[in-house]
């Protein structure tokens, strides 16, 4: 199976994922329950689903092993958040934390920032705090709770594979006009998450 057709097919299942959220109010009002819950919560809220494709795209950017470290990076420490979140322990600021996760994360696609593995890790990671921390807030205190964080956990990594798989195909379209394209998204992500960040989106 070729590198080409993996990224299609995750470029196609990341659609198939979005779809619900042009249709759907985040998550995490009434009641929360199980998998189906948790797998839809990250795709309910454009700040999420923006900040996680965009881990995707800047982890393609870098290439060789930031395409796998980068991602799971974010997953990992996610979780650490959503325990935090889960717990009940306090953590400052955290929607204003995923909103300029959105424009962080957009400006370093739209710039092309060329960063180590390791501190592109770090701060993947740090973000990733946020988002889980909302996520594991909202966790039940259930056995479902757990079909609840996976269900989020796998949401995420779709996210991951979708910006991922579009910065693959980005690439089939030639270098120069491909990283044209994959900035232009992570400008408009950057401008999104401004104006998530001022309310006006």
């Amino acid at each position: 199976m070729s590198i080409r057709y993996l990224a299609r097919f995750a470029a196609l299942a990341g659609f198939f994922a979005l779809v619900p959220s042009l249709a759907m109010a985040h998550t995490g009002l009434g009641h929360v329950d199980g998998f189906t819950h948790g797998f839809t919560h990250p795709l309910g809220g454009l700040d999420h689903v923006l900040a996680m494709v965009m881990v995707g795209l800047f982890a393609c950017q870098l290439g060789g092993r930031a395409r796998l470290l980068v991602p799971a990076s974010f997953v990992s420490v996610m979780v650490l958040g959503a325990a935090l979140g889960f717990a009940g322990i306090a953590l400052p600021f955290v929607e204003l934390g995923i909103g300029l996760s959105v424009v962080v994360l957009g400006g370093v696609v739209a710039f092309s920032f060329r960063a180590g593995v390791a501190a592109a890790m770090a701060m993947v990671g740090f973000i990733a705090v946020f988002h889980g921390y909302a996520h594991g807030g909202e966790m039940p205190e259930t056995a479902g709770g757990l079909a609840y964080g996976a269900g989020f956990l796998l949401a995420t990594a779709t996210l991951h594979a979708a910006g991922l798989g579009a910065g693959f195909l980005l690439d089939g379209k030639g270098a120069a006009r491909g990283a044209r394209l994959a900035r232009s998204l992570g400008a408009l992500a950057a401008v999104a998450g401004l104006g998530l960040v001022t309310g006006l989106v």
